[in-house]
């Protein structure tokens, strides 16, 4: 009895878990539809200004509380590196195919153990350093440096990706101090005082159907990160982690067949190396019974 109802727990939070994939799929598809319309910082601006309204019954109170000075200074570090990180990937939304933009996002949580490796002084066993550049070899597979002229939208988004673990990194510390909803809050209002003089001074008037896609941005990226917690509450990481490849094929599929782009077959090898790495660092952290560090590739999305 407690078999079956551990597995249909597991199948819960697979279940969620293709929801939040979705969610996030559709953040990129409309991103990449809107096709750099808007300069980056502004679009990514009006996004988290649409983010702040569902936070702002968690903003008051937290903006009330008297913390140190020295965790008013990691909210700022963090809302900056976040702030690099979505201009990046707005950025690159707008020049490569969306599939590239998932796949290379999947270098999230690599750069993420890496830096909790050199600046957090976290162990890295000889499997996991192994993990590791299999990963690596995935996201080369992917961008085929020499083989192809590479667009700055795939440097912008290997940034990116390197923000977004640095970001990340800065809200793990917090959140040892902070209670993860005033982390969360915290950083969509730094993130937008960060970004209102760069969207300022590259200011584009925008279409009243711009500013709407871009509230749907935001209502789908909320959604997926309340699907991903409900994943995680219903199911462990070594049952959803997985499951974060499916992002990858429906990415591919909305390329060909929503914006006419050719199915790349590197891509999904690639993509698939740096799952399947960060799928056996889990399961590996799982088996030895430690805290897992390792976020999935979701937990960094805008």
């Amino acid at each position: 009895m407690q078999h079956v109802n551990s597995t249909r727990r597991d199948m819960i939070g697979i279940g969620w878990m293709l929801v939040t994939g979705l969610c996030f799929v559709a953040v990129n598809t409309i991103v990449h539809a809107l096709d750099g319309a808007l300069p980056a910082p502004q679009a990514a601006f009006i996004r988290f200004l649409f983010g702040l309204v569902f936070l702002l019954p968690v903003l008051g109170p937290a903006i009330r509380r008297a913390f140190p000075a020295r965790i008013w200074g990691m909210f700022a570090i963090r809302g900056a590196l976040h702030a690099v990180a979505v201009i990046a990937w707005f950025y690159a939304m707008s020049r490569i195919t969306v599939a590239e933009v998932t796949a290379i996002g999947f270098l999230n949580p690599i750069i993420v153990t890496i830096c909790a490796a050199l600046f957090l002084g976290e162990k890295l066993a000889a499997r996991r350093i192994a993990a590791i550049g299999v990963a690596l070899l995935g996201a080369l597979i992917v961008l085929r440096p020499g083989l192809r002229p590479l667009d700055p939208g795939h440097l912008s988004q290997v940034g990116a990706a390197i923000a977004f673990g640095a970001s990340y990194l800065v809200a793990k510390r917090l959140s040892d101090q902070v209670p993860a909803a005033i982390v969360v809050a915290m950083m969509s209002l730094t993130v937008s005082i960060g970004l209102a003089p760069l969207a300022w001074a590259q200011w584009v008037t925008p279409s009243l159907s711009q500013v709407a896609w871009l509230g749907l941005v935001a209502v789908f990226a909320t959604s997926g990160h309340y699907a991903m917690t409900r994943a995680f509450s219903a199911a462990p990481l070594t049952v959803t982690q997985p499951v974060t490849f499916v992002q990858l094929i429906w990415a591919s599929l909305i390329g060909v067949f929503v914006f006419s782009e050719p199915m790349d077959g590197w891509v999904i090898l690639g993509g698939g190396m740096m799952i399947a790495a960060i799928s056996y660092i889990t399961w590996r952290e799982a088996r030895l019974r430690t805290r897992t560090k390792t976020p999935v590739v979701s937990a960094t999305k805008i």
